[in-house]
């Protein structure tokens, strides 16, 4: 499993429970110009927010509700009569997610290690960049880009909606947040220029490393 404080580790400050909000790394306004303090207080304080209370309305009582995150969304993923438990369950660890994989001040070279898979899967990480954007910007509707690991090899999934490459299979180490509200105040309908910018301005390519480890 990634390497992200989702809210419900015992070892994570503060966790009680599987649905907690888990801490922002940096500040609302820490992204700006590329993600301003504006879309990210909608985004985390509202969509994130929405999607970790409606979990904990959804699983009181019943036999989900001390589970960790991660156990919520495998056992209920490709249950029809679970969809409302994983699509809550999954966006709400798919966001703390993503807020681990972009950071103020990213972008640039990855760490030699990362490098090292990127070129042996991709040829360049230009080339996984633009593999990474083309995911981003085809996915139809609202989902997710996402850098994965399987069987020590890189590769490049997108996924709809709530759905999670860890439950086909895949580690995920990276993800570009593609629903309409990662980026509709700043950049409107222009998807590419939000996940170019992302890419080349914010996303976190140590953390991605401590993921593919």
């Amino acid at each position: 499993m990634s390497n992200i404080n989702t809210g419900n580790s015992s070892t994570a400050p503060g966790a009680t429970s599987p649905h907690m909000l888990a801490t922002l790394p940096y500040a609302e306004d820490a992204l700006e110009p590329i993600i301003t303090a504006k879309t990210l207080s909608f985004h985390y304080g509202k969509h994130h927010k929405g999607y970790v209370d409606n979990l904990g309305k959804l699983i009181a009582g019943t036999e989900y509700a001390n589970l960790p995150l991660e156990k919520i969304i495998t056992s209920t993923a490709g249950k029809p009569e679970k969809t409302a438990i994983f699509n809550n369950a999954a966006q709400t660890w798919n966001h703390t997610f993503y807020w681990n994989s972009i950071k103020p001040n990213g972008g640039g070279e990855p760490p030699a290690e990362l490098k090292q898979k990127i070129e042996a899967a991709f040829g360049s990480v230009d080339a996984c960049k633009k593999e990474l954007a083309s995911a981003a910007v085809s996915q139809f509707g609202s989902g997710w880009a996402w850098l994965v690991i399987e069987g020590g090899v890189l590769k490049v999934v997108k996924t709809a909606n709530a759905d999670i490459p860890m439950t086909m299979g895949f580690t995920p180490i990276l993800t570009i947040d593609v629903w309409e509200h990662a980026y509709y105040l700043d950049y409107q309908n222009r998807r590419v220029d939000y996940v170019n910018a992302v890419l080349d301005k914010l996303i976190n390519w140590e953390f991605a490393l401590q993921n593919a480890s």
